[in-house]
């Protein structure tokens, strides 16, 4: 690990971000050409040139696969981690040096890190206490949390004997009792299981809009992602590909890795002119197209769920391989007359029936609207 970098004076702005009369545009985070270099035998640049702002009041995710960087810049963002280059404002305030305890952040981690011979209600007022508040001040504030987080009947529990749900809601408690500016959360789901993950989710949306406290979520999980954030920035190799809300990255990825990573994906190769492309497997269709895409070879994306059955003439001719039933859905994994697979996927409704068997032909269509033309 590197000793304590300093900030190229080259990289630091002395410029503060402009103040608005709009509440809902106030900048919470400000990260300016944030880098981080580790140096040792092999140099690792764990974030490249990484600037975002982050709004007051915003559940924002760093979204990726695992040694994208995301959880690098949490730690930048908290202090844990003094980046190679670049600088960080925190509501106004240029952080960039400034030790983690005096910054006005806190972080939920992955291990929950309570403690486990404390009670529930001591865990919350542990941090209270170091922070030197009055009692009275402590009390009133350790019952608040307990009942934001719905534990009031567990406040004399030991953390020991309580699931890994209610640690979770416990840990949440004693990060958001001092009132940070910011709650940074790395993973903070990833050891439960997949129900109450669920459950977990709507949970901290919901304690988000109530505390209305700016959270910085890190996951890989896309499902995450998309279920809790107002908007979401994608990852790759310490840069951020893309930042939008839920709907724009999942309907309108800007590059192929983004609409790879984010739900299920068709990808089809084709020929682009002007505002239509062309199949390998024949079939002119029109798009809306991107404005720095040019003519020639492209990717086309095409989800799973907005491709049809269908027995107009001229949808695209294919096999089916595979039919995969999964409760909520049915998916047939066809092949293409060009050799491409393509996946439909058909929602289950009741007494639902009458889907192609394997080996059958088929016809696949699709709404207009429903492709999206990337850079091949």
């Amino acid at each position: 690990m590197e000793a304590q970098a300093q900030v190229p004076v080259s990289d630091a702005d002395p410029t503060p971000p402009a103040d608005t009369s709009d509440p809902a545009a106030e900048i919470a985070i400000d990260a300016r050409r944030i880098s981080k270099v580790y140096r040792g035998e092999d140099e690792v640049r764990a974030l490249d040139n990484v600037s975002v702002t982050i709004a007051r009041n915003e559940f924002f995710t760093l979204l990726g696969p695992s040694g994208c960087g995301k959880t690098t810049l949490l730690r930048v963002i908290a202090g844990f981690e003094p980046p190679t280059a670049g600088t960080l404002w925190l509501n106004g305030k240029d952080i960039t040096r400034l030790p983690p305890n005096r910054r006005p952040v806190n972080t939920v981690f992955q291990s929950y890190a309570l403690f486990p011979h404390m009670s529930v209600a001591n865990n919350i007022r542990f941090g209270l206490e170091m922070l030197g508040k009055p009692k009275k001040q402590i009390d009133e504030i350790v019952d608040e949390m307990l009942n934001l987080v719905q534990m009031q009947a567990m406040k004399s529990r030991r953390t020991s004997e309580i699931s890994g749900g209610q640690q979770q809601r416990v840990a949440l408690a004693r990060a958001l009792a001092p009132e940070p500016e910011v709650l940074l959360l790395d993973e903070p789901l990833s050891a439960l299981d997949l129900k109450l993950r669920k459950e977990m989710q709507i949970e901290l949306k919901r304690l988000q809009h109530e505390t209305g406290i700016t959270f910085v979520f890190v996951t890989h999980d896309q499902e995450e992602a998309l279920t809790m954030s107002d908007r979401i920035a994608v990852m790759s190799a310490g840069r951020i590909l893309q930042i939008g809300s839920p709907q724009e990255i999942y309907q309108r990825p800007a590059e192929r890795f983004v609409a790879n990573f984010i739900g299920e994906s068709n990808f089809l190769d084709a020929t682009l002119s002007g505002n239509a492309v062309t199949f390998r497997t024949g079939g002119t269709y029109e798009v809306e197209r991107p404005a720095d895409v040019e003519d020639g070879a492209v990717s086309v994306l095409l989800r799973p769920e907005h491709a049809i059955l269908s027995s107009d003439p001229s949808a695209l001719p294919a096999t089916v391989e595979t039919v995969v039933y999964s409760g909520e859905a049915t998916s047939i994994h066809t092949r293409l007359d060009s050799g491409e697979a393509l996946k439909v996927r058909v929602p289950n409704a009741p007494h639902s029936g009458g889907l192609p068997e394997q080996g059958a032909p088929v016809r696949i269509g699709f709404a207009p609207g429903a492709l999206t033309v990337l850079k091949d």
